[in-house]
């Protein structure tokens, strides 16, 4: 925690109540942020309070700062403009600040005789044809996409006639998105006439396609080429088709920006899916670490139309926060016409919201090596358990014996809602002889904060605190395991999975008595896998622990024959059964065997058969 937390908050506290423009520089002076607020000493003393409800990166922030200057404005649109100012000047660390990085793409239609359409991001001057410039690099992508498939287009590197008949068509060939050209069986006129029909498609959109083509066709069927005119049908099709997809996104859309962000508590991805015409013509995403929830999305809209002069009339977002009047303004002021920004809650506006905050959701999951299912689950069971951010690493643990004896421990982790079997840990129960789960229970998890505390912090293994607990129990583990968690002074949110009498997940148990999971279908899923997980874990443990202590007492109990030797005999003959069969040359033979064991194994076995020695 920074030293000087009591001093900067006693300074914090003498602010005036006024709009303006907050500067926090580190002991180096260096300016590491840039905030603005309606009442300078109602906001900076919060950064200077507990740091319980703030996110890592102001934590972090706030670490950092030595002391802070402010500027009073005459209102908090003029605040918001000063900061944008002095952000843009500054560019401090701890701002979301964004790249202007959009830069210009182009269709590119190839200069050889078997022309291909793709997209690109600059011309080269290499005796292609550029359609171009786009701004919008994802519509240009999408629109290429679209025309290769419709038009059964290869994407691939082949090249024509040099490839034909060289290898198999590829799997695109196989699912109808691909006429497969590299076989040599399609006329270069068709080739071509399709990469025609794909350029007028992109040139002039998908209505003016299907009219030209319809035209096409009806003249095809009068000159009897019924082959021809089915293909141009199939092509019409196709086109109408992906007008449907398109419609289902952008019916009756206004030309706006929708914002949607998705967060994990650690970081927070926004997606911007611009709209202009009612189609969807460009789509952007941007992943950082998460700040002040607060402001968070506030200062993310500042900082993008900072960096883009062409402000819609219409902006959707995903909150509402404090500055969405003087926001309005300063858009207004910068489209140059009055713009409007809302949060819709119902109705189609929602319905892409929805849509924009799933997106959002999938990008971070696939940043995270998961995916939107596992990152739901667990958004779902942040929610039901009040915790606050998402459990992306979770440990469970389970007691495994067999009458009290050979007691252990199972420890799984879940990492973005998947086994992360590299941090899996056994546990064997040192502190007692019988059986006794819920001492068991504090054993571990007192050994296990043991290591954490002699570990350095690492994004894993026992040098990691995870952000979720689950024991196999109800209550009773939950309680003892609580005073553990307290006595060491480790602070991670507690709950017990609680069995029905068919031994399935009935409810997740903390202080506050049960909570019934079976009518959440997908958590109620998520969880059981994971009891069943640690379940299968710990007993596994348990049973190698069982095998062990048997093989020990087979043979090992021999005169002669130590645990070494055993190993040994058991690795050269693979069973006691082979070793119970040998004879005394065999035997002999082991490796690490001498003699007088060899003989001593073999008189184990046949205690009822005479032995001669050499």
């Amino acid at each position: 925690m920074n030293p000087k937390m009591a001093i900067l908050r006693k300074r914090a506290m003498a602010l005036p109540l006024l709009p303006g423009v907050y500067i926090m520089h580190s002991a180096d002076g260096e300016i590491i942020y840039i905030g603005k607020a309606k009442a300078l000493r109602n906001r900076v003393s919060q950064y200077f309070g507990s740091q319980n409800n703030h996110a890592e990166k102001v934590r972090r922030m706030v670490d950092n700062v030595d002391h802070f200057e402010y500027i009073i404005t005459d209102s908090e649109f003029e605040a918001l403009i000063l900061e944008c100012s002095l952000i843009k000047q500054h560019t401090p660390k701890y701002n979301i600040l964004l790249k202007d990085d959009k830069g210009y793409s182009y269709i590119k239609v190839s200069g050889d005789k078997w022309r291909k359409i793709s997209y690109v991001l600059q011309k080269n001057d290499d005796n292609a044809e550029y359609i171009g410039p786009y701004k919008s690099s994802y519509y240009v992508k999408s629109a290429v996409e679209e025309a290769n498939k419709i038009f059964m287009l290869p994407t691939c590197n082949r090249k024509f006639p040099q490839d034909f008949g060289k290898g198999r068509p590829c799997l695109n060939y196989h699912i109808k998105l691909c006429s497969a050209p590299c076989t040599g069986k399609v006329k270069f006129a068709d080739y071509n006439e399709s990469v025609e029909q794909a350029l007028a498609f992109l040139k002039g959109g998908s209505s003016n396609s299907v009219k030209d083509l319809t035209k096409k066709m009806e003249e095809a069927a009068e000159n009897l080429e019924f082959e021809r005119a089915a293909r141009i049908r199939d092509k019409i099709s196709s086109i109408k088709k992906m007008g449907d997809k398109q419609k289902v996104v952008a019916n009756k859309v206004l030309d706006e920006d929708v914002i949607g962000s998705f967060s994990d508590g650690k970081k927070t991805c926004y997606q911007v899916f611009r709209f202009e015409g009612g189609r969807l013509f460009d789509r952007e995403s941007f992943v950082f670490d998460s700040g002040d929830s607060d402001s968070e999305t506030e200062e993310f809209i500042l900082r993008y139309y900072t960096i883009r002069d062409d402000i819609p009339k219409n902006i959707a977002i995903d909150k509402d926060f404090d500055g969405l009047t003087a926001m309005q303004d300063w858009l207004s002021e910068k489209r140059g016409s009055k713009v409007y920004v809302t949060v819709p809650q119902r109705g189609e506006q929602a319905q892409l919201m929805a849509m924009c905050r799933s997106n959002a959701a999938e990008e971070l999951a696939q940043r995270k090596g998961a995916t939107v299912k596992e990152y739901s689950v667990l958004e779902e069971l942040k929610e039901l358990l009040g915790l606050e951010k998402i459990p992306q690493y979770i440990e469970s643990y389970d007691i495994s014996n067999l009458a009290g004896t050979e007691n252990v421990a199972g420890m799984i982790v879940y990492k973005n809602g998947k086994p992360y079997k590299c941090a899996y840990k056994k546990f064997k129960i040192k502190g007692f002889e019988g059986q006794d789960d819920y001492a068991s229970m504090a054993e571990v998890i007192g050994r296990r904060f043991d290591e954490y505390y002699k570990a350095e912090k690492a994004d894993e293994g026992f040098g990691k605190l995870p952000d979720l607990i689950l024991l196999d129990g109800g209550k009773g583990q939950v309680a003892v395991v609580k005073k553990v968690l307290q006595e060491m002074n480790i602070d991670v949110p507690l709950f017990g999975l609680v069995k029905d009498d068919k031994h399935r997940t009935r409810a997740v148990t903390g202080d506050g008595g049960e909570i019934s999971v079976s009518s959440r279908r997908a958590l109620f899923t998520f969880l059981s896998k994971m009891q069943d997980e640690v379940h299968r874990f710990a007993i596994g443990y348990h049973h190698s622990r069982r095998s062990k202590n048997t093989f020990k007492s087979s043979l090992t109990d021999i005169d002669g024959i130590g645990e070494k030797r055993a190993r040994a005999m058991l690795k050269y003959f693979r069973t006691i059964d082979n070793i119970s069969k040998a004879d005394l040359e065999e035997l002999e033979g082991c490796p690490q065997m001498t003699k007088n064991a060899a003989i001593a194994v073999y008189r184990y076995f046949h205690s009822n058969e005479k032995t001669t020695e050499n």
